[in-house]
């Protein structure tokens, strides 16, 4: 346990950020599930447009430190490529 003011007050803000970080990836995660979800449709412009949407959602979590950027672009690389052969 924490014995000075410092390291109280480091817990504590440890704690605000961990609790944003989770809402931040969950959020992520769940515009990524509806990309998905378009994609399992098989409906080609809806799939488009939550990947639009989804998109700048994946770059605040880069920018927030949430998530590594590559990791973010490797992610849109796979499912803009899906999206891509689905009228193939």
């Amino acid at each position: 346990m924490a014995n000075n003011p410092s390291a109280r007050k480091r817990i504590r803000q440890n704690v605000r950020r961990r609790m944003r970080n989770t809402a931040r990836l969950s959020r992520m995660r769940t515009f990524v599930k509806n990309v998905e979800k378009a994609i399992l449709a098989g409906d080609k412009t809806a799939a488009a447009e939550a990947l639009r949407a989804a998109q700048p959602e994946m770059q605040r979590a880069v920018s927030k430190g949430v998530i590594s950027k590559n990791t973010v672009s490797r992610k849109l690389s796979r499912l803009s490529l899906r999206i891509k052969n689905l009228a193939a």
